[in-house]
């Protein structure tokens, strides 16, 4: 096919280095190659039985060999000039559709012997799973991937980063405390007394047990064989100190042991 190149003399047809080009120069050479343009690219010989079944809108499972192999066999044709190492493969699929052309212009057998299988059910099996392949792939292609849609950025920080505990949630604290409960009923007995109980002191006998310890289980600080009412004067002491910042209360992971220590003016 010849090919003129028009242009008109007040418009340039290319720039050359910023320069615009109105006139072809006299010792220019297009190689005979140059302008030829691709406009469809194949994976491989079932990339390409694939493009032919789907854009002439053929039923995968019914396929017309002698139409479908015609068309394959032009392409081929055409690779054989361009690239004969690609192409072997491509032959090596054109030979196979022709043994089953050949096999379906057979006569059939007569309907008491049992049919043979379709020649084309291994060839319909490939070209489906390639197809599933194919579009499994084109689905991870869409996903971000690392240096095409997302860059990955680092920070370098030259402070250290205090631990940080999760806060105590008051229901963890509470079960705690009917724990405690339920082990102080446990070991209960009937007494008919009359104790004198104060919170102060109670308060007192906690900080003396963390400038010993410094840090004690929240259990720990509770005596369950003494008594209910000991528990409650116990609790409502702990609860004070927490409320005055004397103590802090924590806990290590969500769900774990509950810890009791000094508060920071207690501690300095």
């Amino acid at each position: 096919m010849a090919l003129e190149l028009v242009h008109s003399q007040s418009q340039p047809f290319a720039k050359v280095r910023g320069e615009p080009l109105l006139e072809l120069p006299a010792d220019l050479y297009i190689p005979p190659d140059a302008l030829e343009v691709f406009l469809d690219t194949f994976e491989g010989p079932l990339d390409l039985l694939l493009y032919l079944i789907r854009k002439a809108n053929i039923d995968i499972l019914d396929i017309p060999m002698a139409r479908l192999t015609e068309q394959y066999l032009e392409y081929v044709e055409v690779m054989r000039h361009k690239n004969l190492e690609l192409a072997a493969e491509y032959l090596v699929m054109a030979a196979m559709l022709m043994e089953i052309k050949s096999r379906l212009l057979l006569p059939r057998p007569p309907a008491a012997e049992p049919l043979e299988d379709d020649p084309r059910a291994e060839l319909v099996r490939r070209l489906l799973e390639y197809e599933r392949i194919k579009k499994a792939a084109q689905q991870l292609d869409q996903l971000p991937q690392l240096g095409r849609d997302v860059l990955a950025v680092s920070v370098w920080v030259e402070r250290t980063v205090a631990e940080r505990l999760p806060e105590v949630n008051p229901q963890d604290l509470a079960e705690a405390w009917r724990a405690l409960l339920h082990r102080a009923r446990l070991s209960a007995h009937h007494r008919v007394s009359r104790e004198e109980l104060s919170v102060r002191a109670h308060m007192s006998s906690i900080l003396r047990a963390l400038k010993e310890r410094r840090v004690v289980e929240f259990a720990e600080l509770f005596e369950p064989q003494r008594g209910v009412s000991v528990l409650v004067v116990t609790f409502l002491a702990l609860l004070e100190l927490a409320r005055e910042l004397l103590v802090e209360i924590t806990q290590s992971a969500g769900f774990g042991p509950i810890y009791v220590k000094l508060g920071h003016a207690q501690s300095a």
